[in-house]
């Protein structure tokens, strides 16, 4: 095999490895937010207020969609890590190849029915009427798009899931340019608005995507399929969707929570939909270390439970909370000196940099449970502890929708309760990813036959 296109993580010095593959795919996740970011900062500067809030309060939404999905990949990748653990080439081809039905039949339905039912759903999130059109506009593009969003994340995780976390980040550079040409190109020049913004990301994911999909093809001897391998296999395609539904619930269940979360935003009017914009997106990039990290530790768990070596596992996770704790009291200092200073790249209201600046300091507060989530609950999915996968799920919706309700009722609070909702929901759900963790029952689990 083409070894600089597959790393074996089950021999070597846990840190430096995870570091390692976690660097590539730290850049590729920066740059993603770069684009994001991009995007929000285009409409605030050059469309307007009220054009950010429509693009803002459309992102949970258009989450939940891509959660969907986005959950296939992730059981197909923890399947095809696990058979790499194993060094059982042939089942990791398989894995591939049938996973491919999953993902593509999933973003198709999903496609058609959030286009389909749009209008239906933002009228239910309460959408002011002032950011309404635009927010429809902007949410049926982007849905109608979703099937590169999906080639692009199944490509992406079936790559990383083999250790290869350089090849997601050489096309997600090339979008994120492509992205920032399209946004100035189509909203500066051509003046669509959040229509431009919308055909630009799509296009970028859709390049990107392609291209992925046949540098994969050409360079990684584990994506040369032949009709075997496509031939639908009921034990494995049982295995991904066993992964695969509740993968994609535990985002989906997310992602309603912040949908849940966002119809609260939208009574407090367009200034507070704004700065929850714009620390939204801060907070995304912030949130990029901890993603980079559950990513590599999620394959790292894979491969090394496929190998029987669950200690080494146990490893990995001591040094991985390590390297959380640290840098998230370096990112608390960081937003408790310079929150105004972020939160002024989005938008020139004063009122909405006021509200964001503070806004930003009471979720830095909670951003060591906010890393432990992501590192515990990616340490669970590698290794096929589906069952937690839903409940970490509904712990974020329980917190989101409850604490929301709860801390909106209290008239001292005003708008602050949806900041404060965002921190104690973190909490919540890091503690109960920490106790499954200790647990011990991700260690029993046995997803692929020896």
């Amino acid at each position: 095999m083409a070894k600089q296109y597959v790393k074996d993580m089950t021999t070597g010095n846990e840190l430096p490895l995870l570091l390692r593959f976690s660097l590539p795919m730290l850049v590729g996740n920066i740059f993603q937010q770069f684009y994001n970011m991009v995007d929000s900062i285009v409409v605030g500067n050059y469309v307007g207020t009220n054009a950010l809030a429509a693009v803002g309060m459309t992102s949970s939404l258009n989450f939940l969609y891509f959660a969907l999905c986005n959950g296939f990949a992730t059981g197909a990748g923890v399947l095809m890590s696990q058979y790499f653990g194993m060094k059982n080439e042939k089942r990791v081809k398989d894995a591939l190849g049938n996973s491919v039905y999953l993902l593509l039949g999933m973003g198709i339905l999903v496609s058609f029915v959030s286009v389909l039912f749009s209008r239906n759903i933002l009228e239910l999130l309460n959408t002011p009427q002032e950011i309404f059109d635009d927010a429809l506009l902007y949410t049926r593009i982007v849905c109608g798009g979703i099937i590169s969003v999906v080639m692009y994340n199944g490509i992406a995780a079936m790559l990383q899931s083999l250790g290869d976390s350089t090849t997601p980040l050489i096309f997600l550079v090339v979008a994120s340019v492509l992205n920032v040409i399209g946004d100035l190109l189509l909203v500066v020049v051509f003046h669509m608005g959040v229509a431009g913004v919308a055909i630009a990301t799509i296009i970028a994911q859709l390049l990107s995507a392609l291209g992925c999909i046949v540098y994969a093809v050409k360079k990684n001897p584990y994506f040369r399929l032949t009709k075997e391998n496509f031939r639908p296999d009921p034990a494995l395609m049982k295995k991904c969707l066993r992964l695969g539904i509740p993968f994609g619930a535990q985002g989906s269940l997310i992602a309603f929570s912040c949908v849940a979360l966002q119809s609260i935003i939208n009574r407090f009017g367009s200034d507070v939909i704004a700065a929850f914009t714009a620390t939204s997106r801060i907070e995304q990039l912030v949130q990029q270390p901890y993603n980079s990290l559950a990513t590599a530790l999620a394959t790292f768990a894979a491969q090394n439970i496929g190998a029987g070596n669950q200690e080494r596992v146990r490893r990995g996770f001591r040094k991985s909370t390590f390297l959380v704790i640290v840098f998230s009291v370096i990112m608390c200092g960081i937003m408790f000196l310079s929150g105004e200073a972020f939160v002024r790249l989005f938008v020139k209201d004063a009122n909405v940099i006021a509200i964001g600046g503070r806004a930003i300091r009471i979720t830095s507060l909670f951003y060591i449970p906010l890393g432990m989530i992501y590192i515990t609950r990616s340490l669970l999915n590698g290794a096929g502890d589906s069952a937690f996968a839903f409940v970490s799920g509904l712990a974020e919706v329980v917190g989101r929708v409850g604490f929301s309700i709860l801390l909106a009722g209290i008239p001292a609070l005003g708008y602050w309760a949806v900041w404060y909702t965002t921190g104690l929901t973190w909490l919540i759900t890091g503690a109960a990813c920490i106790l499954r963790y200790l647990q011990g029952k991700w260690e029993r689990i046995v997803l692929v036959e020896k």
